[in-house]
């Protein structure tokens, strides 16, 4: 920070002028959007599935200079949202050094920030925040309170003497300590009534009140907030001043389809294991109808009249479940010695553990769940066989079987297990070329439980493995 003004009297001679946070978000906005599709980077790096519906009425209310709720569901990226919006601020931002809040160096609004500018004039020291620092957010829970997020009479400075009716008594909440920046309430609706009305004027009037005292602090600050649509409209638990305060309503959504699901399923996923070199020894192949799989039971879940619907089925039950497809695929690989990671049908038995916390099961009996569970993990194989092999002749697999072939499958089997069927039938091999040795085995599993589902053959577990016949 060197070759940045550092004091007050510099800052002027640089020209430097100030501006509201919403001009400055909506003038890098500009920036941004008029580079052009080329040379654009994007406006919210990881969100996809956006491009046509949210994100548009996004940019419409920046340029309007509105402040934003986003709707949605939970897994809906709504957070991701939230904090992609301080990409929009400038890099760096002057303020004044050693006052409480976040200070416009020509402006100053707190006792501190006066007094600073009076002592010192151009003098006064300056620091530079960076983006980052001028974003916070808070959960909403009942339990905060007014001091949490604008402020309360600090009882340390009466003691050491000062009166309450001095401002000098007044320790800063959250909003007051992101002047000049972005602050995001996340879940708003769990705000206790009377601390909804205290965030009444900061939307509209733009300034605090705290404890009676007659302070104004003209924050700017550029407030965000989220919620599930189920708490917002329906049970009364946002105040409609408060509701009608908000400029903008965007309500966000589930992916549209299943290839929009899959691309942010193994985006996240490997993300989350791109630090596990010490598996680099084990690659994984994942065939594409398996992660077509494990998006198409999330969309599953999404319509099932057992599926609580107004909690939502989040997209991190596909991320969970896709981690944990490759995870016992790569058990078994350890386990047996297998040169490769490739998932197959068999290892959906494992997803159970990470899939029943990401939603909830209208039915309350015990081992309902699971039940639940295992018929729409049923239903999705199912779906994807139909559109994968759909026209495809397999006459000559059930006839090998009709003629007494029995074929034992599942998770502990080894990869060269599955060979002795690709040899026994001809039939199959059209379905392998190109493929790995672990993905035949998980294209073997897939035909023969699509030709199960569909009662085409029968299907009898034994142990941790499961014995395709006639």
């Amino acid at each position: 920070m060197a070759d940045k003004p550092a004091t007050l009297g510099e800052l002027k001679a640089s020209g430097y002028q100030p501006e509201p946070v919403k001009v400055e978000i909506r003038r890098n906005l500009i920036r941004r959007l008029r580079s052009g599709k080329s040379g654009r980077e994007p406006l919210f790096p990881g969100i996809k599935g956006y491009d046509e519906s949210v994100i548009p009425q996004i940019v419409n209310a920046l340029l309007s200079g509105q402040d934003i709720i986003f709707l949605g569901e939970r897994g809906q990226a709504k957070s991701r949202l939230v904090r992609g919006l301080a990409n929009l601020l400038d890099e760096w931002a002057p303020v004044l050094d050693g006052a409480e809040i976040p200070e416009n160096p020509y402006q100053p609004v707190s006792p501190q920030g006066r007094a600073l500018v009076a002592e010192h004039g151009d003098s006064a020291p300056i620091r530079w925040l960076g983006r980052d620092e001028r974003y916070a957010e808070k959960l909403a829970t009942p339990d905060i309170t007014i001091a949490d997020l604008i402020g309360e009479v600090d009882p340390i400075k009466v003691a050491e003497g000062r009166y309450l009716a001095d401002e000098h008594t007044l320790h800063y909440g959250l909003v007051p300590r992101t002047y000049r920046g972005i602050f995001a309430i996340n879940e708003l609706p769990d705000l206790a009534e009377r601390i909804q009305v205290g965030l009444l004027n900061l939307l509209e009037e733009r300034d605090v009140q705290i404890r009676g005292h007659r302070v104004r602090l003209p924050l700017d600050v550029f407030i965000v907030a989220t919620a599930n649509p189920e708490d917002y409209t329906n049970r009364g638990r946002i105040i409609t001043p408060l509701k009608d305060r908000y400029g903008a309503q965007i309500r966000t959504h589930y992916p549209a389809s299943i290839g929009e699901e899959i691309e942010i399923m193994v985006q996240e996923a490997q993300a989350a294991a791109a630090d596990a070199s010490e598996t680099a020894e084990l690659p994984l192949h994942v065939a594409p109808f398996m992660a077509e799989i494990i998006a198409e039971i999330t969309h599953a879940a999404r319509r099932s009249p057992d599926v609580n619907q107004r909690s939502g089925v989040s997209v991190r039950a596909s991320i969970a479940n896709y981690e944990t497809l490759t995870a016992n695929a790569m058990r078994r690989a350890l386990i047996l010695g297998e040169p490769e990671v490739a998932p197959r049908i068999s290892d959906l038995a494992y997803i159970l553990p990470s899939f029943q916390g990401k939603l909830e099961v209208e039915a309350m009996e015990e081992g309902d769940e699971a039940r639940v569970i295992g018929r729409i993990v049923q239903t999705a194989v199912k779906a994807v066989f139909e559109r994968t092999f759909d026209g495809t002749d397999f006459e000559a697999v059930e006839e090998a079987f009709n003629e007494g072939y029995s074929f034992t499958a599942g998770t502990v089997v080894p990869t060269a297990n599955y060979r002795r069927i690709v040899t026994d039938m001809p039939a199959l091999t059209a379905h392998m070329e190109g493929e790995s040795p672990g993905v035949h085995a998980a294209i073997v599993e897939f035909i023969l439980e699509g030709l199960h589902l569909n009662k085409r053959l029968n299907k009898r577990a034994e142990s941790d493995a499961a014995v395709y016949s006639a």
